[in-house]
């Protein structure tokens, strides 16, 4: 089977010569959900730009179902992947929800009723097709996280990236993307610093500290490991601590 994502020794170093990616090397098999944890500054959003194609690594390569990540191969690489950004705001830009989710398809030389059909039933899915008129700015911000999806999975994308999909949301809004995206079958890589996220619908878990690939595994494995959590500038999920630790915390935290 021909691997959804493989990264192979990807290197990646900004203009001023700082490594943000060190030699990674991981594979994800097509409709697998693997989470992408680190410190910020890990490179995880770098990582996630490179497979997209928005970013080149200056070593090594990604190939995304077969096609290889570079200038050459871009426009069917990109057909492959969709990038949902960390702010809604960086995805909903047109006078109304409707008309974001109608912008691949339209570009894409989809019109009439095929058009109107695509766009209702992509709004339908995730729940807001009740929103389709509003202006995207006045949208809460679990609302926009939901269009901003919308946006993306018109298109059909074999591989999701997802950077920081929680953060900001109150916690049904939360609650309610958690189930939404453990409920699709797109292969997914989903970053970011929600590692109870990770343990409710990621099959896998990856750590990156400092550019470089640190753990690769079963999320609670993974996850409950605290000495390595902790030499990541990372912590243990809530979940997986001892109810006694719990307690502890819970308390350090009140004084």
């Amino acid at each position: 089977m021909t691997a959804a994502i493989e990264a192979i020794r990807v290197s990646y170093k900004y203009p001023d010569g700082t490594s943000a990616l060190d030699e990674v090397s991981f594979s994800i098999e097509p409709g697998e959900c693997v989470g992408l944890v680190g410190p910020s500054g890990a490179g995880k959003s770098t990582l996630g730009m490179c497979i997209a194609g928005l970013a080149y690594p200056q070593n090594g390569k990604i190939v995304i179902g077969g096609v290889e990540v570079n200038r050459k191969n871009l426009a069917e690489a990109r057909k492959k992947v969709g990038l949902i950004f960390q702010n809604p705001d960086d995805q909903l830009f047109m006078p109304t929800l409707y008309d974001d989710v109608a912008f691949g398809p339209l570009n894409q030389g989809l019109k009439g009723d095929e058009l109107d059909l695509k766009v209702k039933k992509a709004l339908a899915d995730r729940g807001i097709e009740k929103l389709a008129n509003k202006f995207p700015g006045h949208l809460s911000g679990g609302q926009r996280r939901l269009a901003s999806l919308a946006t993306v999975l018109v298109m059909a994308p074999e591989v999701l990236i997802l950077d920081e999909p929680s953060s900001n949301l109150d916690p049904h809004s939360r609650r309610n993307l958690i189930g939404q995206l453990g409920a699709l079958t797109n292969t997914r890589l989903i970053a970011g610093h929600d590692l109870e996220m990770a343990l409710d619908i990621c099959t896998r878990v990856l750590i990156l500290s400092g550019g470089k690939l640190i753990a690769d595994g079963d999320p609670v494995q993974v996850l409950a490991d605290k000495s390595l959590m902790e030499s990541n500038d990372l912590e243990v999920p809530h979940s997986l601590l001892p109810h006694r630790e719990m307690h502890h915390l819970a308390r350090s935290r009140q004084k």
